[in-house]
């Protein structure tokens, strides 16, 4: 029944857009949703242009004196690459787009994007491929922990990047659906608010864009410190900068309880407060930081999104 009922308005929506054909002229098209049908089926999009370079970019001496010595330089390789590629491709499946596009209009205002991301089985995001991770924590191919934790795992895919590296790979989630991705790779679900107290200790614990999208992060990152193997144990974080802190509850946005202020304009300045006024107040200190895109699959609309990223390796202090 479901499958005739897609079917059904599928017919009917390319029935309708046919029928205006003044819309599928350059000089015609209005609405957003015309628009970018039309720029998807005229146009060819290049999987990543000059822009690629602005990615990766930093001036070490902008940054603290105590950072700059950390600064790992990263470039766009193949991994990326075909990350890029594979959004490409998927934005021009134009019927998939549409279901998408009207699942998400009908159910936006009561599920959360992740959730319905989740259901979807897109919007996969990208924050660094294989070489990058080896290079940032300074370990080859072949190099074996025992546990591993990925804070807000998503469906999982970048879970996949570090948990080859790992015996035994946990992770937590809020979405239900993103859930079941995790479920189907054969990871260990934890409670958003049990991990910490299990009694694990982890060689490694990702909080990959999380920081501001949780309600409290000074006390998630206190929380993260006691979790690491002593000595030995580093935490691997993702921040979207410029810092703008929100919680998704429902289909709204609301402020966060524990409101981190991160000061300066560039990124630079940003790294720098960051590590200097947040990081080693709690206990972390910067191993190793790195600029590099955080990539999502696209839509109809954009091939594929991309925010700004510093990663950090963090270790806890002596």
């Amino acid at each position: 029944m479901k499958t005739l009922i897609f079917v059904a308005w599928l017919l009917f929506y390319v029935f309708f857009l046919l029928s205006m054909r003044k819309m599928w002229t350059g000089k015609y098209v209005r609405s957003p949703l015309a628009r970018a049908l039309f720029t998807n089926m005229v146009t060819e999009t290049d999987t990543a242009g000059p822009e690629a370079l602005k990615w990766y970019h930093c001036c070490p001496d902008m940054l603290g004196e105590q950072v700059r010595s950390q600064f790992v330089q990263s470039h766009l390789d193949e991994e990326t690459e075909a990350f890029l590629q594979k959004s490409v491709e998927k934005s021009s499946w134009l019927f998939t787009q549409l279901y998408h596009s009207l699942f998400s209009t009908i159910f936006s205002p009561i599920v959360s994007r992740t959730s319905i991301n989740g259901f979807l089985g897109r919007g996969s995001m990208f924050v660094f491929s294989k070489d990058q991770f080896q290079r940032l924590l300074r370990i080859g191919p072949e190099w074996k922990g025992q546990r591993m934790l990925d804070l807000g795992a998503g469906d999982g895919g970048v879970t996949e990047v570090m948990g080859c590296h790992f015996h035994e790979v946990f992770a937590t989630e809020v979405s239900t659906p993103m859930k079941w991705h995790l479920q189907r790779k054969n990871y260990s679900l934890l409670g958003i608010d049990e991990w910490h107290r299990t009694g694990f200790q982890y060689d490694l614990i990702s909080c990959l864009n999380l920081l501001d999208r949780c309600d409290e992060p000074l006390q998630l990152l206190q929380d993260i410190k006691r979790s690491l193997v002593p000595h030995t144990g580093r935490l691997v974080l993702a921040a979207v900068l410029p810092f703008q802190p929100y919680v998704e509850t429902g289909g709204t946005w609301v402020r966060p309880k524990e409101h981190i202020k991160v000061e300066g304009k560039t990124w630079e300045e940003q790294v720098t407060h960051l590590s200097t006024n947040v990081f080693l107040k709690v206990g972390l200190e910067v191993e190793a930081v790195t600029r590099l895109p955080y990539l999502c699959e696209g839509d109809m609309y954009k091939d594929y999104y991309v925010l700004d990223d510093a990663v950090f390796v963090l270790k806890p202090q002596d």
